[in-house]
């Protein structure tokens, strides 16, 4: 600001000549002056005044630091009179300056404060080194901050609630320390900060992203860490005390939106917490921070300030999200794979997570809650199973509790023949038992003591008997051998006249386990439920069960009972497996070990027949003979790990090496690959070439690719074989001068088992680890890519799902897949990958001719090669001569990955490639070119923002758009690359390739993979069409009104096949979601068609009113109006056509009149969103004409004027059209409370007849929204109290409002409402008029002729509703709501009644047109039918003696 004029003009007195220097102006008052007091006080205010007006309030903020380290004297000028300047002369000087600023812009000062205050945290916040974390500058700046702040505070000069306002305006930039500072210097808590967040979702997007960059610092060691820690504390305790309140206080006012915020964000961190973990252990920023908040569920951490009864609700509420998340798994999954869940299997952070709450809720209400969800919810049965081992290992007490609950669950599975409580009992049980006894009896003890005896479950009657064999019956193809072995050797006691039942389960189980290949009597002595197989292998159990035998018999002396209960009832087990295994000759020990003394106690017991003790003891010396004189007695020698197959296999591959550095011995090399097929088979333990598994398609999940430890060491083994083959032969001979060795080694690879592995493990490697691949490994894997090309016709389609939702690939086309370009990193590989393949497959075939070549190498890898080359050189993008050299040189060893864009580029200017580039398969098309753009993320891109622009520039402009069609081009038509661009867009949009199917991934435009870049040209693309449209028809040219953008939409949606089904719906709405964001994203001027210069006619908006009327209308609104951006999208250009037109209000009247007719629905939305679309609307026409809205911009304007001063108890006539001021009377009636909407529609008694049946229309659409939005029943009790209000003002006035269900496109007056109801709300009016059956008059509805007619229609209507299925959408939400109709049966059994009582009061003459009205409709209800036709042809005496019944 500036000083006072008087200064101000003092300043420029005299000429400019006669002005001194600072320096002379100085030199005269060198002479000491003597001293004057009110001189002095002089000095002081003009001082004061000077800086008073000079002063920058935010700068000002900035430069106040700590007052202990600067001294401003200034301050005792500027406020001499404080009492606390003394002490802290800083904020004294600020308060001054603050009350004096106030006092010139007529403002209260601690609004200004709290401005000046929130801008001046945000410049803190600018610039940050840390998503979250303050710098020590910042911290610095920020402190000094907070003591000014506080300071206001305390002298009543600073508002929270304005301060919190502004500071959320630029929440992007706000820093979380930031936040957390001002919470813990208590200017601001946290509490209050986040209550007064305008945008509840924008707030809890906020925090949980703020949280999880928090979360990622916890366990990093840094000097803020303890920090950190308190702030993850803080927001902890204020997240569960708001989430969950002390529920025995009273709620002082806490808004209901700050426990949602915070039950959501509670919800949103633990369930990325999960998902995290699911995705296996990496070393990634998501699982710190993952890591980082589970910390979070510790005890120091969550309990701090937070009541018991908090704290208790937020770890239940935990447990319960826990158990409940994504469940995807089925029981018979569960009883399948529960062994894979055990307690030591589990990850770590899981069981620590399990611990933290199962310690806070206690056992006892741990296994209470476990219970609960059981019982009610759907569970992850992974997490279940899993957190019940979890409470079962460390919790000593919760085997009991297990136990109770197990036996509860069964009684009552027994007396109500309850399976669900019988199939918990029985994984409960399995679970626990996986734990070991120390935790839990075993399962065959359990078993046994359930069922075993006379006091079993299942001895109370023949339907108990039933009902355990009917389930043991349906486990038996889901559950592992071990357990079908445990049945059959500890079977249920079961009374002699029902033995049958056991012996069919029991003849079932062993044909299970014939089909398993798992022999009945390989379950041994000892149970080991955690073994990671199903069942071992006989010899192995036995083994493991002689040496458990051996270690009980050594703890108490006796032979364990087991083998006592083998040795008479298992005895084919205990003689041919457990005694040859406890027998094995062996040199035995001078003394006696615990092994010899219980084979001795069991010869003594007689449980040894004499002659295989003769035969051991005969062994054992003859072992003692043999034995050489340096071996340990008793030790057995370990096999050589060179006999095992996997070193068979590796020895066969070394000596293929070998021939390949020997030229003399290439023809041994066919013998030494059967070697190697022969020995690959013994490495995979079956026939590798077996014919019968051989398949027509593999099935690989591209995204997380899994392998068995055992093929990818021998596919490892294979791949690594075949690289360093082919880097051995390439450094004698070049490939075309190679033998057949790697065709005969690719065949190994191909055969139909490890085919698959194979696969799989190329996926891993090119797709998720190509970059990190060295240069042997690139060469290797492109010459087999080639060689998996060439025998494409002998190998199976490949269906890589998300990569190619379409169908399934052929090989070469799969590995092209694998390839992408999305960064730096991976477009380079690509570009390695495609110049290795590419030019081993010139040289290895040089001298076939191109077609040969066109089986060998996938067209996608040879346009991605193209495309790579393009992009990154930019002197490939100029035409010159190609090298005519002989032959491009193979070999492998000059190829240093510094030399791999020299290589590219030779490969690209090679006069061979160059001639293949000519073959139309290989053309890189416009269309190819837009997929491999879009792909790329530009914030890890290669090119730089202004080199990718170029790039951009120099594809669309000079390449594409001049070439011809026949190669790719456009033929230099812009509406054809607009047209292709977009399309490619669409698609890209609604394909995995945008978002790679992350959990929290989105359908959204300028998301990390270009689109913004795209985007940008489309918009120059668009400006040029219309300038182009204009030009042509400023000459008089014939232009097309409508814009290509509607006719591809047309022409996208015309393909996808239209239904009521669910995958139908959402397919189109996606569809349509992406053409709405492009429409917003482009020009407004798009939405109009181009008027022709000098003519005031309104444009062409047809194209756009039939989306709208076809679409936009069923999918992108809801009830009766668009969403708020296509609303103003629309205004926005039909302001821009009226400003380019001669008579722009004539344009804008004739434009929205046009509306009424054809598009009335944007009208209505107008209406809604008319608070924020008028001022819009009214600065931009005032400052370009300085004059009133148009005509019909001012017909909106009244409407809702009228419809404010009904409810406001000043009613006014309602403005005309009728329609149009009901539509906004419906919209200012959403926003009344429900109690004062009877009170406000009192009014309408005067009104015309019109605007009560147009707002019982628009009533009869919000009660339908209810419905089907799932709204509370609130908003459904306002839509019904204003239907039945309009209801009864109508029967009042004798006016008939039936007219609003017989609507057709032929009513002059009324048909315009079907425009502005999506056609689902249409089809369900039927059951909005049997909503109203309790508000119908019975004298009206007998004396009105037309209401039988009706009510029959509307009855057959909602009875094909019910047929079609589409009941099932609306019953659902609304059953909770309604009285009767709980079900669609109910709600039509209720119409139905109804009818059935009208049909007898109603006279003759209201069923003149009964035929008709039933034609073609009989059969949805037979009888009502006959009733209604009787009536018609019966007398007057007719009565329904007997009401039927048809359901």
């Amino acid at each position: 600001m500036s000083g006072s004029p008087a200064w101000a003009a003092a300043a420029c007195d005299g000429p400019l000549g006669l002005r001194k220097s600072w320096t002379e102006l100085l030199a005269g008052r060198v002479k000491k002056q003597k001293y004057n007091p009110e001189r002095e006080q002089k000095l002081k205010d003009s001082a004061l005044q000077l800086l008073r007006y000079h002063q920058n309030m935010n700068d000002l903020l900035l430069e106040v630091e700590d007052p202990q380290c600067k001294k401003l004297c200034l301050s005792k000028l500027i406020d001499c009179d404080s009492a606390s300047a003394a002490s802290d002369h800083s904020s004294s000087f600020i308060r001054s300056a603050f009350r004096d600023q106030a006092s010139r812009l007529g403002v209260p000062v601690g609004l200004l404060s709290a401005r000046v205050f929130a801008c001046s945290v945000r410049q803190v916040c600018v610039e940050p080194s840390h998503p979250v974390l303050l710098s020590s500058e910042q911290r610095k700046k920020l402190s000094s901050l907070l003591e000014i702040a506080r300071y206001l505070l305390a002298h009543n000069m600073f508002s929270r609630l304005t301060f919190c306002q502004e500071l959320w305006k630029a929440q992007n930039s706000l820093l979380l320390e930031a936040v957390w500072s001002l919470h813990v210097h208590r200017v601001v808590s946290l509490q209050e900060l986040l209550q007064s967040h305008p945008d509840m979702q924008a707030m809890t997007t906020w925090l949980f992203r703020n949280l999880c960059a928090l979360c990622e610092q916890i366990e990093m060691p840094s000097p803020s860490s303890d920090a950190t820690k308190a702030m993850l504390s803080g927001f902890v305790q204020l997240l569960v005390s708001s989430a969950f309140p002390q529920s025995s206080e009273p709620r002082l006012g806490e808004p209901e939106k700050m426990t949602q915020v915070a039950t959501d964000v509670l919800q949103r961190m633990l369930t990325f917490a999960l998902d995290t973990l699911d995705a296996g252990p990496q070393v990634t920023s998501a699982h710190q921070a993952a890591r980082g908040w589970l910390s979070a569920y510790s005890g120091h951490v969550c309990c701090g300030m937070i009541g018991v009864d908090s704290h208790k609700r937020f770890f239940s509420h935990t447990l319960t999200q826990i158990l409940t998340h994504k469940p995807v798994l089925k029981v018979s999954d569960a009883i399948q794979m529960q062994k894979e869940w055990s307690f030591a299997k589990t990850c770590q952070e899981l069981t620590t997570l399990y611990c933290r709450v199962l310690v806070m809720l206690g056992p006892e209400e741990s296994v209470g809650r476990l219970r609960e969800v059981l019982e009610s919810q759907e569970v992850n049965w992974q997490y279940v199973l899993s957190c019940l081992s979890t409470l079962v290992v460390c919790f000593p007490e919760a085997q009991q509790l297990f136990k109770d609950w197990v036996a509860s669950l069964m009684a009552h599975a027994f007396e109500s023949y309850h399976l669900d409580s019988m199939v918990t009992a029985f994984l409960v049980v399995r679970q626990a038992t996986l734990e070991g006894p120390f935790v839990f009896p075993s399962y065959a003890d359990w078993f046994k003591e359930s069922f075993g005896s006379s006091l079993g479950y299942h001895s109370c009657s023949k339907k108990a008997l039933v009902f355990l064999f009917k389930f043991l019956s349906d486990l038996v193809p889901w559950e592992p051998p071990r357990y079908m072995q445990v049945h059959i050797f500890h079977p249920p006691l079961v009374p002699s006249k029902y033995h049958s039942l056991l012996t069919d389960y029991i003849s079932l189980a062993k044909t299970r386990l014939v089909d398993l290949k798992v022999s009945v009597e390989n379950l041994g002595l000892y149970e080991d439920l955690s073994f990671s197989g199903d069942v071992a292998e006989p010899q192995r159990q036995a083994m493991r069960d002689v040496k458990k035998a051996i270690v009980v018999f050594e703890q108490t002396g006796k032979i364990p009972m087991p083998v006592l209960e083998a040795s008479i009832f298992r005895r084919p087990y205990y003689l041919s497996r457990f005694l040859p295994s406890l027998l094995t000759p062996r040199v035995l020990p001078e003394v006696p070990d615990s092994r010899a003394a219980f084979i001795e106690t069991l010869k003594r017991a007689d449980k040894i027949p004499s002659s295989l003790y003769d035969a051991y003891c005969q062994a054992c010396a003859t072992t003692e003979e043999k034995q050489p004189e340096d071996a340990t007695p008793g030790k057995r020698p370990e096999p050589d790990q060179a006999e095992q197959p996997l070193g068979l296999l590796t020895a066969a591959l070394e000596e293929l090496r070998a021939l390949m550095t020997d030229p003399t011995q290439y023809d041994v090399m066919s013998a030494q690959v059967a070697v190697i097929s022969e020995r690959l088979s013994a490495a995979l333990g079956h026939n590798s070439d077996d014919g019968s598994l051989r398949r027509s398609k593999i099935q690989l999940n591209v995204l997380n690719p899994t392998l068995q430890r055992q093929d990818q060491a021998v596919v490892d083994l294979l791949l690594t074989a075949f690289c360093q083959n082919l880097m051995a032969a390439s450094s004698f001979v070049p490939p075309e001068r190679q033998s057949p060795w790697a065709v005969l080694f690719v065949r190994i690879l191909c055969g139909p088992v490890i085919f698959p592995a194979v696969l799989s493990r190329l996926c891993q490697l090119l797709y998720h680890q190509g970059p990190s691949l060295g240069a042997p490994h690139v060469l290797g894997l492109a010459a087999l890519a080639v060689h998996l090309g060439e025998s494409r016709s002998m190998l199976p389609e490949v269906d890589p799902g998300v990569l190619a939702p379409a169908g399934s690939l052929c090989v070469p086309e799969f590995l092209n897949s694998l390839l992408t370009c999305r960064t730096r990193e991976s477009l380079l590989f690509c570009m390695k990958f495609c110049t290795a393949a590419i030019s081993y497959c010139l040289c290895k075939f040089s001298a076939q001719p191109h077609a040969a070549l066109q089986n060998c190498l996938s067209p996608g890898l040879i346009k991605r090669f193209q495309f790579i080359v393009l992009r990154v050189f930019s002197e490939a993008r100029t035409p010159c001569p190609p090298e005519h050299t002989a032959s491009l040189s193979w070999r492998p060893s000059d190829l240093p990955p510094a030399d791999w864009q020299s290589a590219a580029l030779s490969l690209w200017r090679w006069s061979s490639f160059q001639e293949l580039l000519k073959e139309k398969e290989f053309y890189l098309t416009y269309r190819d070119w837009g997929q491999l753009e879009l792909e790329i993320q530009p914030e890890v891109d290669i090119l730089s923002d202004t080199e990718r622009r170029d790039f951009h520039q120099w594809a669309i402009y000079e390449h594409f758009l001049p070439a011809p069609s026949a190669l790719g081009g456009c033929d230099g038509d812009l509406e054809a690359a607009f047209t292709v661009l977009v399309s490619e867009l669409m698609d890209f949009y609604q394909s995995s390739r945008s978002y790679n199917h992350s959990p929290d991934s989105d359908l959204v435009l300028g998301g990390r993979t270009g689109n913004e870049d795209i985007l940008s040209r489309l918009q120059e693309m668009a400006v040029d069409l219309e300038l182009d449209q204009g030009s042509s028809a400023s000459y008089g040219c014939s232009a097309s009104q409508s814009h290509i953008l509607f006719r591809l939409f047309r022409r996208r949606l015309h393909a996808l096949a239209k239904g009521h089904s669910t995958a139908t719906s959402l397919r189109r709405q996606r569809e349509l979601l992406v053409c709405k964001r492009l429409l917003l994203r482009l020009p407004p001027s798009v939405l109009m068609g181009s008027p022709q210069a000098r003519q005031p006619v309104s444009p062409n908006c047809e194209e756009f009113f039939n989306l709208v009327n076809s679409e936009l209308r069923n999918s992108c609104c809801h009830g009766s109006v668009l969403t708020h951006d296509i609303t103003m999208h629309f205004f926005r250009g039909l302001l821009n056509v009226c400003f380019r037109s001669e008579d722009p209000a004539l344009v804008a009247n004739l434009t929205l009149t046009e509306c009424q007719s054809k598009c009335p629905i944007i009208l209505t939305s107008a209406l809604l969103w008319w608070s924020s679309l008028e001022p819009v609307l009214c600065s931009r026409w005032k400052k370009c004409y300085q004059g009133i809205l148009p005509r019909e911009l001012q017909r909106l304007q009244e409407a809702r004027e009228f419809a404010s001063s009904l409810l406001s108890g000043s009613a006014s006539p309602a403005p005309s059209p009728a329609w149009i001021s009901a539509a906004a009377l419906h919209f200012a009636t959403r926003e009344v409370r429900t109690e004062n909407v009877r009170a406000h529609l009192k009014r309408l008694d005067c009104e015309r007849k019109e605007l009560l049946i147009f707002l019982l229309f628009f009533s009869l659409m919000s009660l339908l929204s209810s419905y089907l939005t799932q709204q509370d029943t609130a908003e459904y009790l306002k839509a019904m109290d204003i239907c039945a209000e309009v209801l009864m003002y109508l029967g009042r006035r004798k006016v008939s409002w039936l007219v609003l269900f017989q609507l057709t496109e032929t009513d002059a007056e009324l048909g315009h409402l079907l425009h502005l109801a999506p056609d689902q709300h249409t089809r369900l009016l039927p059951f909005a008029f049997y909503s109203l059956l309790s508000y119908f008059s019975e004298d009206a509805i007998i004396k009105e002729e037309a209401f039988l007619h009706v009510a029959v229609d509307m009855y057959l209507k909602l009875m094909q509703l019910f047929v079609d299925g589409e009941t099932r959408t609306v019953l659902p939400q609304a059953s909770k709501r309604l009285k009767l109709q709980g079900s669609p049966v109910q709600l039509i059994t209720e119409a139905r009644t109804f009818l059935l009582q009208l049909i007898p009061q109603c006279p003759k003459q209201h069923f003149s047109n009964m035929r008709e009205l039933l034609a073609g409709r009989e059969d949805c209800d037979p009888e009502m039918s006959n009733i209604l036709l009787q009536r018609w042809q019966a007398g007057p005496s007719f009565d329904l003696y007997q009401e039927p019944h048809l359901f």
